[in-house]
């Protein structure tokens, strides 16, 4: 049975006791007539229940005790029968258990437990012996020695096995093992008392009852004086066995202090109030280098370091004065060959036995290596190993604290440098990286040289350092550092049999911008001195707060497309190119597309121009090249070597401007082992106007390669009309601008007619973009324009459907151009749906 269930047969167990008890105690006070019992039941049941309870005898070396009133009640038995100790028995059982509780069930299953042992025990006695009160007049004889054991046994097992099996219950334990636990050892209780009632019962049958009541006083006082007697024996041989025990304490732990302050592993003194060396133990004298008598002719005074005395004279008053028991510090001590020790020293009181005069004590730990270590590697955390200038670490902190000041002091103002050398790259990857490094030492030699008294420098890492300038006057005296530091770096060095050059790019922050972190203001140098390095370099720019938004969501964009390529973020859909003529599929445009790991998929308008404005477009538009050229061979390999497909690239402004940009294209090519006449390389029409004569060269050497060239986005602008003849440009695509509109009026389909006139004229092809509709289709094909790309063929996809494309185009492409089949919305919705543009 489980705890919950066990503990709900506690009440119903006690109820019906209690049941039992009241039917019991009821039929006994109706069988008892007080009138024939007379004065003498009256006088003992008033002892009983006022006397007896208090009146408490312990077994010496046992779990048990007699209570007068249990002898009553056996007396009550002997003299007077068994109905007169039922009522006796239950009244005193109630009375002494509201003394300890005020529960009325917990007193009332008390007292039916006394009521249902005292008749069980009446009857036991009744079936076995007869009338008990026959029993107690009758001469002391073993009948009565048996009826009296028989009586205690008795009484014992029922009241404590209805008492024990409440407890069972209640602690959800088995019942004998509650009993063996909490009453085996009351039995002794039970026998005492039927034999001293017995025996009582006996002697009041030959002195009287009231001669027996009378000496009850005098019993009284010498049971209290008997117990006066034992608490104060036991108490002086408490005392005495405690003293001897302190003594013996005393004895053994000054023992054990003068063993341990003898043969402690660190130093130990005792020391008077006036500083003296009283007493130093073995490894103090080490530590030190003094012998025993050297310290006890001194005071610790004379060998702590100046720096550290007063600090530590303070600490050793309060532990003298009480203000604090125990103080530990570190500080230094002078050794006898003159060279100071670092020690953690502890501070404590101490009273003598004898004179009882407080000493103090110091515990001293050598930890010497311990700073040095400590001390070394502060340094290096906030020192660069290679020039031995501060760190990163090192120069926040001394930022924020001249941002503090500048909290504390609204005139205060300093200056920040950010420095980074111009040409450092092109000299470590030409002369090396050890002339690298000591370009960098020689370096940090000039900067130094070139500071204020107060001026702070550190190397952040690479080529770039920072200085501090605390407390300037005005942004003039930093420009003068900056200008002073531009002079000095740009002198020659040489380094290891090389004349080397360098120049800085320095950006200055100012702090009377408010800034709240350190960082914010490095940032914003290093902001400056970026825009340093656009302007020309070998230069310095101030920070102004309009650099601040253009240069987050530069920088930011920045370090993700630095990372872009090396985590494989970018790929490349492909949008069909089609035949208006015949329908069909005469190549693809390779589209960058990015997908960021946190932002999703960024659309090429909001990286592009970034990149552009960076630089990276450069290595972004060479992969996209060399990708597109292997996709396209793979095509051919898979599908066939007669595969008549073009695959077109567009080059950037800044690709298109690099010098290396034609062997780009060769090994590309060579890689791949792409036929050259499958690739068309596309140019914007602006970027072709910019330099119209270099880019007329650049476009021949690529023709000269063998692969196609397009302008891209034609009729943006017009001023390229004049030149276009002279330019090796096979096809113009229209911007989708023109094609949008080409339904909406007349103007925009002439603009469309010019173009397509203009282009045969110079035995140009067109493409026309951002075809999206059958009305625009129709329109496009009425002016006889050669091809054409945009969503109403298919958006944008990915290389394994536009191999698909490939394999199924001559299956859909016919209804696009059969009058019979006129879809309403994309010809192939499977991949215009799915892939974004």
């Amino acid at each position: 049975m489980d705890l919950v269930n066990r503990q709900k047969l506690v009440k119903p167990y006690m109820l019906s006791v209690i049941t039992a008890g009241v039917v019991v105690f009821t039929i006994s006070l109706l069988n008892l007539s007080v009138y024939e019992l007379g004065l003498q039941y009256i006088l003992l049941m008033v002892i009983t229940c006022s006397i007896g309870p208090r009146v408490i005898i312990n077994f010496f070396r046992f779990k048990s005790c007699v209570s007068i009133s249990d002898v009553f009640i056996f007396l009550t038995m002997f003299l007077f029968g068994g109905d007169a100790a039922i009522v006796l028995g239950t009244l005193e059982t109630a009375y002494s258990s509201l003394r300890i509780s005020k529960k009325a069930i917990t007193i009332a299953f008390n007292a039916a437990s006394m009521t249902i042992s005292t008749s069980a025990t009446l009857w036991a006695l009744r079936l076995t012996f007869g009338d008990v009160a026959e029993i107690g007049r009758s001469e002391y004889s073993s009948k009565m020695i048996i009826a009296t054991c028989a009586m205690a046994f008795s009484q014992y097992i029922i009241n404590s096995g209805l008492i024990a099996i409440a407890g069972a219950l209640r602690a959800n334990k088995p019942i004998f093992t509650t009993w063996r636990e909490h009453y085996i050892w009351t039995s002794i209780s039970y026998f005492a008392g039927a034999s001293a009632a017995s025996i009582i019962a006996k002697m009041i049958g030959v002195v009287g009852f009231y001669a027996f009541i009378a000496v009850m006083p005098i019993v009284a006082i010498v049971y209290f004086t008997y117990l006066t007697y034992l608490k104060n024996v036991e108490a002086s041989a408490t005392q005495a066995e405690q003293a001897e025990q302190h003594l013996a304490q005393m004895l053994e732990s000054e023992e054990r202090f003068r063993s341990a302050f003898d043969h402690a592993p660190i130093g130990m003194a005792l020391v008077g109030h006036d500083g003296r060396w009283l007493q130093v133990n073995r490894s103090l004298c080490e530590i030190l280098g003094y012998t025993e008598d050297e310290f006890l002719g001194m005071n610790f005074q004379a060998i702590t370091c100046p720096d550290d005395l007063g600090d530590f004279l303070t600490h050793v008053n309060e532990v003298l004065e009480g203000k604090t028991a125990t103080h530990q510090m570190e500080k230094r001590y002078f050794h006898k060959l003159g060279h100071e020790v670092w020690v953690l020293t502890g501070i404590s009181l101490i009273r003598d036995s004898q004179s009882r005069s407080q000493h103090i004590i110091f515990q001293i730990q050598d930890i010497t290596n311990r700073k040095r270590a400590e001390e070394q590697l502060v340094h290096e955390a906030l020192h660069d190993a290679l020039t031995g200038l501060p760190n990163r670490a090192y120069f926040m902190d001394q930022l924020q604290i001249s941002l503090e000041e500048v909290k504390n002091s609204k005139d205060h103002l300093f200056a920040v440098l950010f420095l980074d050398l111009d040409r450092f790259k092109l000299i470590n990857d030409s002369i090396g990286h050890m002339i690298g490094d000591q370009l960098l030492i020689g370096i940090a030699h000039r900067l130094r040289k070139c500071l204020r008294p107060g001026d702070k420098v550190a190397r952040l890492g690479g080529d770039e350092f920072t200085i501090l300038l605390d407390g300037i006057r005005d942004a003039s005296e930093a420009i003068e550092v900056a200008d002073r530091i531009q002079k000095q770096v740009s002198h020659p060095f040489n380094l290891g049999g090389y004349e080397t050059f360098t120049t800085a790019s320095i950006g200055i922050a100012l702090s009377n911008i408010g800034y709240e972190r350190p960082e914010d203001l490095l940032r914003d140098a290093d902001t400056a001195m970026y825009q340093a390095k656009s302007l020309g370099k070998a230069r310095y720019v101030i920070f102004d707060q309009g650099m601040h938004a253009h240069a987050m969501n530069l920088l930011q964009l920045e370090t993700d497309l630095r990372r872009a390529i090396d985590r494989k973020e970018f790929f490349i859909h492909y949008q069909p190119i089609v035949s208006l003529e015949t329908g069909k599929l005469s190549g693809f445009e390779a589209l960058v597309r990015w997908q960021h790991p946190e932002r999703g998929l960024i659309p090429p308008e909001n990286f592009i121009a970034v990149a552009e404005e960076t630089g990276f477009i450069v290595p972004i538009g060479q992969w996209v090249l060399r990708e597109a050229c292997r996709q396209m061979r793979t095509w051919q390999d898979r599908i066939s070597p007669d595969l008549s497909l073009s695959m077109s690239v567009n080059l950037s402004g800044k690709q298109f401007a690099h010098t290396n940009l034609i062997d780009q294209i060769v090994n590309i090519l060579e890689v791949t082992g792409l036929d050259p006449r499958r690739l068309k390389l596309e140019i914007t029409e602006s970027v072709v106007m910019e330099n119209i004569e270099v880019a007329t060269r650049m476009l021949e050497q690529l023709r000269a390669l063998g692969v196609e060239l397009s302008i891209d986005d034609f009729g943006t602008g017009y001023s390229s009309l004049s030149y276009l003849h002279r330019l090796p440009i096979d096809t113009l695509k229209i911007d989708r601008s023109f094609v949008s509109r080409i339904s909406e009026n007349n103007e925009n389909r002439e603009i469309v007619r010019t173009i397509l006139m203009l282009a045969q004229n110079l035995g140009m092809g067109v493409v026309a973009e951002g075809v999206e509709t059958r009305e625009q289709l129709e329109s496009l094909q009425e002016l006889k324009c050669d091809r054409g790309q945009g969503y109403l063929f298919s958006r944008p996809v990915n290389a394994l459907d536009a191999e698909r494309l490939i394999l199924s185009f001559d299956e859909w492409q016919p209804a696009i151009f059969c009058a019979d089949e006129r879809p309403e919305k994309d010809v192939f919705p499977g991949l215009a749906s799915t892939y974004p543009m």
